[in-house]
């Protein structure tokens, strides 16, 4: 193997210790990103000239649905055979322990789906809007320029974590992830993606720069989700799939699972395009 062209990929786990607790790079890039996309969003509704105190509730509404969201797509979508076994199990899908034959361990939440996270926003977001007596479309907007930076720091968060990882690349070139006890390359699928949403924030936040009263059209909307899960649906060709039971498939459960987002997508961009028309006529 040229070692010119490989990546040998073992990073420590574990970022440092807080109050005798270990932080986890995952974490820590899950935080991290949370905490950009809040002082984006802040600016954004600034700008929008929208009250601070409306603001102040949405992170927890965010917070609380990406990360139920997430959970409970991880395990319906990719693991039901094995949370829906039994009661332990169920538990361990609400929970973040895991029922040994000595008792129970603190483990955190292993195992969280993009799809899931994105539809729990959703449900977060309309809560919020309720309570605040805001429209729904001009938050998620807003929340959505900002989305793509959050993203891109869980796919490097997978990375530190040697998790999801890309397929073997059949050359020396590529990353070996040595924490999985591997000596052959693969594709690194989780920094493929994290560039990419880094590019479609880029995007993103140049056109609402030149187009801040597209905001509420629904376009800001349908562009984030619809450019990340389309890249999700051609980048999961060089990934290994994330439960055994989608092998051989011809389509796994991350792209099935892309296509209503990417169709959606379109379909809001679509009809902010024919919004922005009405609102220019008159």
């Amino acid at each position: 193997m040229n070692q010119f062209l490989s990546i040998i990929w073992n990073p420590p786990v574990e970022a440092f210790t807080l109050l005798g607790l270990p932080i986890r790079f995952y974490s820590l890039f899950w935080v991290i990103g949370l905490i950009c996309a809040y002082f984006l969003v802040k600016k954004l509704y600034q700008e929008q000239k929208l009250a601070s105190k409306q603001f102040e509730p949405l992170f927890l509404y965010c917070f609380i649905g990406i990360l139920v969201g997430a959970r409970l797509g991880h395990c319906i979508f990719y693991e039901p055979e094995y949370y829906f076994a039994s009661f332990p199990n169920f538990l361990e899908m609400l929970l973040p322990i895991e029922f040994t034959g000595s008792g129970v361990r603190l483990t955190g939440y292993r195992g969280l789906a993009s799809h899931g996270g994105t539809i729990g926003i959703f449900v977060g977001l309309w809560l919020y809007c309720r309570k605040q007596k805001l429209s729904l479309l001009r938050v998620i907007d807003m929340v959505c320029i900002a989305t793509p930076v959050t993203a891109a720091a869980i796919r490097l968060g997978n990375l530190m974590n040697s998790e999801i990882v890309g397929k073997p690349t059949g050359s020396d070139a590529g990353f070996v992830f040595a924490q999985l006890g591997e000596d052959f390359p693969r594709y690194p699928a989780q920094l493929y993606e994290a560039l990419a949403y880094l590019v479609i924030f880029a995007v993103i936040y140049m056109i609402y720069r030149k187009h801040k009263d597209w905001v509420g059209s629904g376009f800001y909307f349908g562009f984030c989700i619809a450019s990340i899960f389309l890249f999700r649906f051609f980048i999961e060709f060089c990934k290994e799939v994330q439960s055994p039971w989608e092998k051989g498939l011809a389509l796994d459960m991350g792209q099935l699972l892309s296509i209503p987002f990417v169709i959606a997508g379109a379909w809001l961009i679509v009809h902010a395009f024919k919004t922005i028309r009405k609102d220019n006529k008159k």
